[in-house]
């Protein structure tokens, strides 16, 4: 294989920047500082929520020890409603009628109308009142003291019920702050870049911004949103607190904590999943523009901009940019760490002490990067290799030794240790906590339909028969000229690309074979990047046989951009269900069982507006035909009298019917449905 030289990232660092040597000496205080003052604002302002309850006398019954605390909490939509508290020690909650006693995590399930209701809790001193209102499952997140009041409830008066909009902003300006560090080391690197790199990047990242941000929620709630949400909601929480006991860190404890993080933060600032996806937006915005330098850095400038602009608007990347979910920082984080191992060897200083040095800091750069994708799921360490192998490839043939030396021992040492630093859980027992993280893990998925089998394991070519599903037929075919070129070039950048696809797929021999693409979303950005390189490839062609034609790359990219415009219109707002033209769409893959289509919630809502609309009051509804049935809300008052069954129902909600089949009644008759696509995602039926 011929490797030619390594090529810089960015034109040679400015000579006249200056150095700061002050910034240079406090960049490390300064945002411990600034991170100490917000936390200490945070624990001034802050209103535990126990304190927005009045104290009141103890009663008999109370357990010892406790101080007991009565009000008013809001339920700000009626119906089942989750509820209890965590504590060490014996406490005793009353709440609509019910008393819940006991120590630990201790919760029931009640009916409670919307509006004010009263509470009475006997706490010990470490308790917490927790639930899980109407809207929203899986563990326990909170009671927020917005969500409390010490009065009872004809006089209660509540300020955005269910949201810390105080810990949300000081969350945010910790973010930021963390940001503002990171730039301020890497400053003199962002400098170098160019104007032109900085500008695609931009118009890439607001263009994909406003594509997700569009009609956010229309998909209806999906089915680990809440699962997300509340544990980013209790960790960001935890983390303002500094509390760190290992009862405040049991939330989704399977899966690491850093895209919980990011999502905690917009849990904070509203009673519902609109920021925190509208983050997830952004972090999927940020690693499709992320593709610019990469793919300057490998081809082009011009094959960067356009496998960025590719990746903004291929339906998988769009559909998990509007979802609370592990999809989205992956995305950021694999091409944040393939953007710093290409630029692990860029201008080494002359000096071969100071070069070793900077070399190091740098391979710590990508440790970092390959931990932190890590806390955020665990397929993720699959990063690691892809930069590995990278930053052998890319290291000039004096550098090689010492780099593959420092390597094996930095990159995986830093990434281990950066687990360890954001994952509290890990802090006292970190074996035994993965341990259980991994027995929760381990466990069958539902079957699902693939290839017109019904299967719980399919086999090790699922993934890759995805990807090509999931691929619209123009991508799928640029992607195929790539192939020619790389099969003539069989240079550096094409081992990179090739293995920036291949290396992810590992995950298929692990158990974790479901879901479509979604454990292989760093596929997706690899195939961006070849299209865009096949596009180049093809234009060149065409401009080396005729010399009159300049632009052929610009017009062949005006012309993909059209048609994945048009994909995205027709795919909306159901991109989750998007298969490629050669599958002969949604529909014709959900007859022939071939794919799995409305698997995740998308797609129920509407079905569900509708039965709320219309259904007469305490009507009987049956949601025995919804899989996943923890995002079935229906009107508070449709909930007492719901069937086990469907023969008793008057209305009957279906989701999936082609995945799976429900044996109405012979008299229920259609009156409403969702069809995407030529499928059915959900429908109404009325006896």
């Amino acid at each position: 294989m011929d490797i030619p030289e390594a090529r810089a990232l960015t034109a040679q660092p400015l000579a006249g920047l200056p150095r700061g040597r002050g910034l240079r000496r406090w960049w490390g205080v300064l945002p411990v500082v600034v991170i100490g003052l917000l936390l200490g604002l945070r624990a001034t302002v802050h209103t535990d929520p126990l304190d927005n309850l009045a104290v009141v006398a103890a009663e008999p019954g109370d357990p010892p020890g406790t101080i007991a605390y009565a009000g008013s909490l809001a339920i700000t939509r009626g119906g089942p409603v989750i509820v209890g508290f965590q504590s060490a020690g014996a406490s005793r909650l009353s709440i609509a009628g019910r008393e819940l006693r006991g120590r630990g995590v201790v919760k029931e399930r009640l009916i409670i109308l919307h509006g004010a209701t009263a509470i009475r809790f006997a706490a010990a001193p470490d308790a917490r009142l927790v639930w899980s209102p109407v809207g929203r499952r899986g563990d326990p997140e909170y009671v927020s003291a917005s969500s409390l009041s010490p009065e009872p409830p004809e006089r209660a008066r509540f300020d955005a019920p269910g949201t810390a909009r105080l810990d949300g902003a000081i969350a945010l300006a910790i973010l930021a702050t963390l940001i503002a560090t990171v730039c301020i080391v890497l400053r003199r690197r962002l400098a170098a870049v160019s104007r032109a790199s900085w500008i695609a990047m931009g118009v890439i990242f607001i263009g994909g911004l406003v594509i997700r941000l569009h009609d956010l929620g229309a998909a209806g709630q999906t089915w680990d949103e809440d699962v997300n949400w509340v544990a980013g909601r209790n960790y960001v929480t935890n983390l303002l607190a500094l509390d760190f006991r290992e009862s405040s860190w049991l939330w989704n404890y399977e899966h690491p904590p850093v895209m919980k993080y990011l999502a905690g933060i917009g849990a904070q600032l509203a009673d519902g999943f609109g920021p925190a996806r509208a983050i997830s937006a952004v972090l999927v915005a940020l690693g499709c523009a992320l593709l610019v330098p990469i793919g300057a850095r490998l081809y082009k400038l011009r094959v960067g901009v356009l496998a960025a602009a590719i990746s903004t608007v291929l339906p998988p990347f769009v559909a998990h940019g509007k979802v609370v979910g592990h999809e989205a920082p992956t995305v950021l984080w694999w091409s944040l760490g393939i953007l710093l191992a290409l630029g692990v060897h860029d201008y080494l200083p002359a000096d071969q002490r100071v070069a070793l040095r900077v070399l190091r800091w740098r391979l710590v750069g990508v440790g970092i990067v390959i931990g932190v994708a890590i806390a955020s799921r665990f397929v993720n360490g699959l990063l690691g290799p892809l930069c590995a192998l990278i930053v052998v490839v890319q290291a000039p043939p004096q550098w090689r030794r010492a780099t593959l030396g420092w390597g094996a021992a930095l990159m995986p040492a830093v990434a281990v240790l950066t687990v360890y630093a954001i994952w509290p859980r890990l802090w006292d027992h970190p074996i035994d906590a993965l341990r259980a993280a991994f027995l929760k893990l381990d466990s069958l998925h539902a079957p699902e339909p693939f290839l017109g089998a019904t299967t719980q394991r399919p086999g090790v070519h699922y993934f890759v028969v995805y990807l090509g599903a999931t691929l619209p037929l123009g991508i799928l075919a640029v992607v195929v000229v790539w192939a020619v070129r790389a099969i003539r070039a069989r240079d550096r950048h094409t081992l990179i690309v090739a293995a920036w696809l291949v290396i992810p797929l590992a995950v298929s021999f692990s158990p974790v074979r479901q879901d479509g693409v979604r454990y292989v979303m760093p596929c997706i950005a690899a195939l961006a990047l070849m299209a865009a390189a096949g596009v180049d490839f093809l234009a060149g062609l065409v401009e080396a046989r005729h010399a009159t034609t300049r632009h052929a790359f610009f017009g062949i990219s005006i012309v993909i951009a059209g048609y994945l415009g048009m994909t995205l219109a027709r795919t909306h707002p159901y991109y989750l269900d998007y298969f490629g033209e050669h599958t002969g769409g949604a529909g014709e893959v959900a007859a022939q069982r071939r794919f799995e289509t409305a698997w995740w919630g998308e797609g129920l809502e509407p079905a569900l507006a509708y039965v709320n609309a219309n259904a007469e009051p305490n009507a009987r509804v049956s949601r025995d035909c919804i899989e996943p049935s923890h995002l079935a809300w229906f009107r508070e008052d449709l909930w007492t009298p719901m069937t086990r069954g469907m023969l008793d129902a008057t209305w009957i909600v279906v989701y999936a019917p082609e995945r799976r089949r429900c044996p109405l009644p012979p008299d229920a008759r259609k009156v409403f449905e969702v069809v995407h696509d030529g499928t059915t995602l959900s429908a109404v039926y009325r006896r």
